[in-house]
Formats: structure tokens, sequence, C-alpha cells
């Protein structure tokens, strides 16, 4: 054998012993979505709600991300608990892909309204859309970033001066101006996942994002809310591409004019903003080669035994509202207008200031002994209002401690069963948690993630209700009130998404 051959056999050998993963993987993937809304007669749809599925598959690996324009997988709303398991083990006979594989998330839409197909026809349909994208499957290059956008939410849970919290709510209202002392904090970022074909077009834009969408729209029937809106504003600029919104840690997280009394309930304006800025945040993207990774670990956690001491304690406290009440000279109707008159002059409340400075030149007094009865009167009046402001958020809360109380005793258990799942494409990494989850935990799971692009799936894989950081049990408001968990769930959630986030690696 010739010398050189000699010499270059063993380069031969060493390049023939290298790792099959030393070469790039292949990433393939396929979208597809149908329409999950309701038909009937008399109900309007103004835009449909949808599952719409992706499908990935690096030759190692496969995965479904679905995102659905519903309230919740299970717990809640119109999806059954049924559902998550149905789907799951069909993608897993018919697919071959592992049902532990496969992510849903809510968008938290909730129209006032039944909205959905059957059960049957929501676990069929969103199959459907899976089985679609697996058989649409081409390879493609992905690659991600993260945008900002703080102009459309806002922290719902007002902190107070006293130290507690209030929600802002549609079923109680907002306290008195005098004793709010700051809004708490939103996690304003938008985390894309931007995925190509081969020919550099976009296949697929996965975005997530922290937000509660319940505004619904003007003419009122079925809508996907500022989620679908902002989710056309993208396919309408990419066309031949699927957009797929998954919420985030949007548990305490409002519309910043959700209570606004001065315009219509319109979701649309600000679904476009978040629509716009998503596209910006696309654009900016270049996509590679891409590997595909999936853990997925149970989660057992603890269940909050202490309603009866709350209970016990917003009773106590209704007893001392009521006892505050006095006795008023006005009802509504005086009220009313006697209150403009002091607002719109204290000094002056009653006439013109020259009917005073007449009265005071020819030395009577004719005004100062009612007007100081009037704000009397006013003042016991307000008084009696904000006390019973918070006796009906008191009803409410009991209301909600009692329901929870019934399903964690009902349960028969001291934990509820949970998993963590975290799902790597690439540089876009996503953790999940079945809990509405609040943005100070998001927040906390975010910024210990090894990875620089982490992006919390709140409300998938089922649904245990709000998930608050323990610090927000003592403020009392209503996402600590609505919640099955114990607050030492926040941690115990918190050390398993570190252990799963590493183990993407």
């Amino acid at each position: 054998m010739p010398l050189r051959a000699l010499l270059f056999l063993p380069l031969c050998l060493v390049l023939l012993s290298l790792p099959v993963s030393a070469q790039p993987p292949t990433l393939r993937a396929g979208v597809a979505k149908s329409d999950i809304s309701r038909v009937a007669e008399g109900l309007r749809i103004n835009d449909p709600v949808y599952s719409k599925a992706l499908v990935l598959d690096d030759g190692t690996t496969k995965a479904v991300i679905i995102g659905m324009d519903v309230t919740a997988i299970g717990g809640i709303g119109e999806v059954l608990d049924a559902f998550l398991p149905a789907l799951r083990a069909r993608i897993e006979k018919e697919l071959g892909i592992p049902g532990l594989n496969v992510l849903v998330n809510a968008s938290h839409n909730h129209p006032p309204l039944q909205f959905l197909c059957s059960h049957e026809e929501q676990v069929a349909r969103t199959f459907d859309a899976v089985k679609r994208a697996f058989e649409r499957m081409e390879p493609v290059t992905a690659g991600s970033a993260a945008g900002h956008e703080d102009r459309i939410s806002m922290n719902r849970t007002l902190r107070l001066k006293d130290g507690t919290g209030w929600t802002i709510r549609h079923s109680n209202p907002s306290p008195p101006d005098e004793v709010l002392e700051s809004v708490g904090p939103i996690d304003p970022e938008i985390g894309v996942l931007r995925l190509d074909r081969a020919n550099g077009e976009a296949l697929a834009v996965v975005y997530n994002f922290a937000c509660h969408p319940y505004v619904t729209v003007p003419e009122g029937g079925v809508t996907a809310d500022y989620p679908g809106f902002a989710s056309a504003v993208i396919e309408d600029n990419l066309p031949g591409a699927m957009a797929i919104f998954l919420q985030g840690a949007g548990g305490d997280i409002t519309p910043i004019l959700y209570k606004d009394v001065n315009r219509a309930r319109d979701s649309a304006p600000e679904g476009r903003i978040l629509g716009l800025t998503t596209l910006n945040v696309v654009r900016s993207i270049e996509t590679k080669p891409a590997e595909l990774k999936v853990v997925n670990k149970a989660l057992p956690l603890p269940r909050k035994s202490d309603f009866a001491e709350q209970v016990a304690e917003l009773e106590a406290e209704q007893a001392t509202l009521l006892k505050s009440l006095r006795s008023t000279s006005l009802n509504l109707k005086t009220f009313v207008p006697l209150y403009i008159k002091h607002a719109l002059d204290p000094e002056h409340p009653l006439d013109y200031a020259y009917r005073y400075l007449q009265s005071e030149s020819i030395g009577e007094d004719r005004f100062s002994g009612i007007d100081a009865q009037n704000r009397s009167h006013l003042n016991k009046y307000i008084r009696n209002i904000h006390a019973m402001e918070k006796m009906a958020r008191n009803e409410d809360k009991i209301a909600t401690l009692r329901r929870h109380q019934k399903i964690n005793a009902d349960s028969g258990e001291e934990t509820v069963a949970t998993e963590v799942q975290g799902i790597r494409i690439g540089d876009f990494v996503l953790i999940t948690s079945p809990t509405e989850m609040l943005t100070m935990v998001g927040l906390s799971v975010k910024n210990a993630s090894p990875f620089e692009n982490t992006f919390v799936a709140a409300y998938s894989n089922g649904y245990i209700h709000y998930g608050p950081p323990a610090s927000d049990y003592a403020m009392g408001a209503y996402e600590a009130t609505e919640c099955l968990l114990d607050p030492a769930w926040a941690a115990l959630y918190e050390a398993k998404a570190a252990e799963v986030l590493n183990a993407l690696k």
C-alpha cells in the first residue's frame, strides 16, 4: 500500500468514529388548525376559536405544541378534565408521539357565553389538527428572540397602604383612591419562536405573552379575544405561516382599560398592538438548524388547608363593618347632586360665590351652617358606601373560599398531582405549569433559568386555579383566595422547574 494511503487511513478512521450527534440535526415541523367554535342558531361568531397544532421531529425526539383559544385545559370552562388524557392517548396510539411530549396550552379566553363545540368534537377536531400537521412535516430551521410590550397590560392586584391587596375585577368595585399605595409588576416580555421552511419563508410563529383575555368585542359573540387579533396581524403579514399563541404567567395581569366605562369593550386594539410588536420581533430573528428535547416530570403540590380560618376572619370583619354603618339623612337621590355641588366648589357649594359675599357684607351667615351639616351627611354616607363595598367584596371572597374548600375536601387528597414539562427547540425554551400563575413566580423561574430565551407556558396540561407567590397570601387579594394550593407550592414548583430546565441542556 502506498505511503500516502497509509497516512490517510488513520484520518478516515477518526472521521468515521465521530458520533452522529456531531452532525447538525434535521428538524422537521408541520402546522395545522381546527375551528372548535360552537355553531348554534342566534350565536354570532365574530372570529372563530381554534386549536392550533405544531408537530416537531428532529429524528430523535417528537413533540406536539397545541395552542387552544379556551379558558383552561380542564378544571373550569368548557374543556373537561377528560380532554387532555383522551387527546394524548390518541396521539400516542395513532401517531406514535409520546403523550408526555404533548403540550396543550389554554389562552385563557373566556367570553361570557358557551362558545365551544362538544367535548367529543373538541378531542376529534384537535386531534385532526395534530394529524394534519404530522402529515405535513417538512425540514425547518429555528430561531428565537424576545420582544417587549408594556402598553396594554397592568398588574390587577393593587397594593394598599395597609399591606393588603385588592384585585381589579368586575365582581367588586375598585378601592378608594386614598388607600392605594402602588401597582404590582408585570412581565412585558414576548417570547418568540420562528420556524422557517427550506426556502426561508416562515412556517410558524410561536409567541408567548402574559395577559388576561377577557375583554371580548362590542358586537358580542364568539371571539378569541386579543390573542386572536394578534395572531391575525402576524398571519396577514406572513402569508403561509401560522401564529400560535401560548399564554404566560398572566394570573394577576389585566388589560389597563379593563374597567373603562367610557368606551365599548373591545379587545381588537390591544390585540393589534401585541401582533405588531410580535411581528417586529419575528422579522429580527435569524434561523438555523436546531435540535429538539422534551422533559416531563411529575410534581405533587400541597393543597391549602386553612380555609375555615380565613372564612372566620372575613366573617369577623363583616360583623365589624356592619356595626360601622351609621344612620344617614341622605339617600342616593339626594347624595349624588349634593356631592357634585361640593366637589365643584367646596367653599361655595350651594350657590354663586357672590351670594356668600353679599351675605357676609350685611353681617348675615346664611350658608355656613347648612354647608357644615351637608358635609357631615356626605362624609357619613361615603363612609357607609366604602364599608358596603368592602362587605360586598368579602361576601364574594367567603363564597370563593368555601367553594375551594369543598374542592379540596372532595378530592380526599392532601396533594394535587401536576406535571412540569420542558421543551427546548434550539435556543427557545418553554417551561409549563397547570396553574394560573402570577407574575412574580413566572419571573423567578425565568430569571433562574440557564437558558437566555426561557418562557413560561402557564395554563398548560391541566388547570388547578391560581398559583400565587407565597408573599401574596397575606395580602388576601382574589388570586390567593381563589387558590387550591398551600403557599409552599411555589418553592416546590420553582425547584422542579429548575430541575427540568437543567435536564434540557
